[in-house]
């Protein structure tokens, strides 16, 4: 009795805990939701400024951008707990556009990068990032951390009042590296004592005060530049409308496009595995091309997924779209009302926050993933890293697939086998015992298998262990039946499956018998006998 009781209480929890997460967080999740989103809105303000001046645009383009491109994909986006805003991936490729043409043609470039982007999710081409292998990701996660930690170089620079920059010295290099290491201290400390607010949020305000209260000589967020401003405007950009415009937008627009989607969906797969969570690209696709479309009528440069600010988010405890909505809300206060405050923030302070997300981030576990993995998966974890560090993330994810399936392809190519023996249904004929795929990568040494000059007068090839995959098959089955027919012998194929039964009739050049064994789904003896290959009739 006691025993069923305590089997209903359980199971009536469980449904509780159900209902709860459907209408909503708690009043606790909530607090730290919000708590999250602060911590994240301090830490983009500096990277947006400065991915604003990496593309040669005025902060507040930055600033809007990472407020609008945060806001919408926080509300709508595949994701929760991801957050999106401008980013150096994209900013790289925006500062050749604007040098060229001006800032306003940057916002038409945008727009059209978002109405690509929804066209992507539209047509669910999200789904593609599935043939990302983990190797890839494994790659793509080092090389991120590694762009992440060198990105915070720039902050140990002084800029003086002609724009120029220099490395810092003395004591003002001694009391930053301190007061990072202080940061970094806090943050790994505070989850141990308590989770009643995230450890980042904490290590910043703690820093913050104390530059303060004791007056300590270091570079703060208002040396970079001032964040203060207001509400961002509607407005058309304005570039003349016609197809010399669209040639000049055009590449920057897809190249664009691509860059925000693949880090957006990378850095979706990667939240996903952290939360639990899974599906949503076609989503995120839509969302983040509706909030770069709106970006660029609002006088934003544009964004996509940021795996920093995410990681954080993630870590602080974020796990819901109200963090995300909370992070963008809490950046437009800082622009509208509280830019003074957030000006006093310590450059360190952030320095010390991103350092912690990059030692969270990088995949430790990736030197003994290569020394177990086959060589060619350890090289494109190398490879991938190299070039996201080197190049950028679009064309490393892109080297790393290729690699990848170069690899597949060669390995597979190298399976296809046959064996021969006598056939017991005819006699005096030889059947070959076909293994493995037959596809562009093994056609040439599928051919290379037989003699027909030395085989006999019937020759059988049993496919039941092996599968015609594609075009390059099909003409490799074509040129064994033609070296069979020039030597005047017959050529049968048996064991063929429906869908290569459907690929050699499609073809139109093999004649074959339908007949086939509705109960086993294999189509019986295609015979290919004289004035049946290549077009005779």
């Amino acid at each position: 009795m006691t025993r069923t009781l305590l089997s209903q209480f359980s199971r009536r929890l469980r449904v509780e805990r159900r209902i709860a997460t459907r209408n909503g967080p708690s009043l606790s999740e909530a607090k730290t939701e919000i708590l999250s989103g602060l911590t994240v809105a301090l830490a983009l303000v500096p990277e947006a400024v400065a991915f604003a001046f990496v593309a040669g645009v005025e902060p507040l383009v930055g600033l809007y951008a990472a407020f609008i491109v945060g806001l919408v994909t926080a509300i709508f986006g595949g994701r929760p707990g991801m957050i999106s805003g401008a980013t150096g991936a994209l900013a790289v490729v925006m500062v050749a556009l604007v040098a060229d043409h001006g800032v306003q043609y940057l916002f038409a470039t945008v727009v059209l990068m978002g109405i690509l982007q929804i066209l992507a999710g539209v047509f669910r081409l999200g789904k593609f990032i599935r043939m990302v292998p983990h190797t890839v990701m494994l790659g793509f996660v080092n090389g991120l951390a590694i762009v992440i930690f060198l990105a915070q170089m720039e902050q140990f620079q002084i800029r003086d009042a002609s724009g120029h920059e220099t490395w810092m010295t003395g004591s003002t290099l001694w009391l930053t590296l301190g007061l990072v290491a202080a940061t970094m201290a806090i943050i790994w400390v505070t989850p141990k004592i308590t989770k009643a607010f995230p450890a980042p949020l904490a290590a910043i305000g703690l820093i913050t005060v104390a530059v303060v209260l004791f007056n300590i000589p270091v570079p703060n967020v208002g040396d970079m530049a001032s964040v203060k401003g207001g509400l961002p405007s509607f407005a058309i950009p304005s570039v003349p409308m016609n197809l010399e415009t669209l040639h000049i937008i055009l590449p920057y627009a897809v190249i664009l496009a691509a860059i925000g989607l693949i880090e957006s969906l990378l850095t979706l797969n990667l939240v996903g595995e952290i939360t639990g969570q899974r599906g949503g690209a076609s989503k995120e696709c839509v969302a983040q091309g509706g909030a770069n479309v709106i970006t660029g009528f609002f006088g934003g440069m544009g964004g996509c997924a940021m795996i920093g600010q995410s990681m954080i988010n993630v870590t602080s405890g974020g796990r819901r779209r109200l963090s995300g909505i909370a992070a963008a809300l809490f950046l437009l206060i800082f622009i509208l009302f509280a830019s003074g405050i957030i000006e006093m923030i310590p450059l360190a302070a952030l320095v010390g926050v991103m350092f912690m997300v990059v030692i969270g981030t990088f995949a430790w576990q990736s030197f003994n993933v290569m020394r177990r993995v086959p060589f060619s998966d350890a090289l494109v974890i190398v490879l991938v890293t190299a070039v996201t560090v080197y190049k950028d993330l679009a064309v490393a994810v892109v080297v790393g697939v290729i690699v990848s399936a170069l690899v597949y392809a060669w390995n597979a190519a190298s399976q296809i086998t046959a064996t021969h023996r006598k056939s017991h249904s005819e006699k005096g004929a030889r059947v070959y015992d076909i293994k493995g795929p037959l596809f562009f990568g093994s056609a040439a040494r599928f051919q290379e298998i037989f003699d027909p000059k030395k085989d006999p007068a019937t020759v059988i090839l049993d496919f039941n262990q092996s599968r015609l995959v594609d075009g390059s098959a099909l003409q490799a089955v074509e040129a064994v039946a033609h070296n069979y027919k020039s030597a005047g012998k017959t050529l049968k194929l048996r064991g063929l499956s429906k869908d290569c039964h459907a690929l050699l009739s499609g073809a139109g050049q093999l004649i074959v018998d339908e007949d086939q064994d509705p109960d086993y789904s294999m189509a019986i003896d295609y015979e290919i006998a004289t004035g049946r290959i290549g077009g005779g009739h």
